[in-house]
């Protein structure tokens, strides 16, 4: 599929919204706070505003839903969807500890095709196109990316702010003690470039959250499913990922789960 475009607009869009969330992150900034008590703040709005505004200009044929903007729910007679979330790991950047991510994603006909997650702090860009390929570009080289072949002493990504009881549990019932805590999609960037093998994600999350990071994921060889092993699809009435799901660098290590 070739989105030669697509993704060059998209990797200028997520590093110019990323340019303007260092901006503020190296400031005092006001925390708001949204209904469901998930913290806000101007950097969140601010790179929202400049994402969306670049996609609809390049390209108005395309619908975009995104995390900060109102949903406009015509996006769903679209088979196009760009699929934005401008400041991922919103809680980290508050934090001060660099792990928050910009994530822009573009959807055909519910599925993901492209995906492009910006690292603002290390300035690193992991992209992706269906049937293309995961890359990385940092500090002016290229290179692709592919996940681990490890079976043996697999190492779980675990998030900062979501590590439940529960999933400490399973992951101690099958063994794996090598655990590296990271936020935001960083950890699924850590699969597909080889940095750890496992990832489960408890509880729900939201379509902006998973699917630019799905594309860099299943492009660099690894798997994505929801937790009842099924596909994960996108554009849809509800943005919300009700049942979970879990990244692995090759089946063999999918997690044993006793509930």
């Amino acid at each position: 599929m070739k989105l030669s475009k697509e993704l060059e607009i998209a990797k200028e869009a997520a590093v110019e919204a990323g340019n303007i969330i260092l901006e503020i992150y190296n400031q005092k900034f006001k925390i708001d706070y949204k209904e469901d008590q998930s913290p806000v703040t101007q950097a969140d709005r601010l790179a929202d505003e400049a994402i969306v505004d670049r996609l609809k200009n390049e390209f108005p044929q395309y619908a975009v839903l995104s995390e900060e903007s109102k949903d406009d729910l015509k996006r769903l007679e679209n088979d196009w969807c760009w699929i934005v979330d401008p400041l991922d790991g919103t809680k980290e950047f508050i934090k001060k500890n660099g792990e928050f991510t910009v994530n822009i994603a573009l959807i055909f006909e519910h599925r993901v095709v492209l995906g492009v997650v910006y690292i603002p702090v290390k300035k690193a860009l992991f992209y992706a196109v269906k049937g293309e390929g995961a890359f990385l570009e940092e500090k002016g080289e290229v290179q692709r990316i592919k996940v681990s072949h490890r079976e043996y002493n697999i190492r779980a990504a675990c998030s900062r702010s979501h590590t439940s009881e529960k999933l400490k549990r399973i992951l101690h019932e099958n063994g794996i003690n090598h655990l590296v805590f990271a936020g935001s999609a960083l950890k699924g960037c850590m699969i597909a470039k080889g940095d750890a093998e496992i990832y489960y994600r408890y509880g729900k999350t939201c379509e902006w959250d998973t699917a630019a990071l799905q594309c860099v994921v299943e492009e660099a060889g690894g798997i994505f499913r929801q937790m009842d092993d099924s596909e994960m699809i996108y554009n849809r009435e509800n943005t919300i990922n009700e049942k979970g799901f879990y990244i692995l660098n090759k089946e063999e290590n999918k997690l044993k789960i006793n509930e």
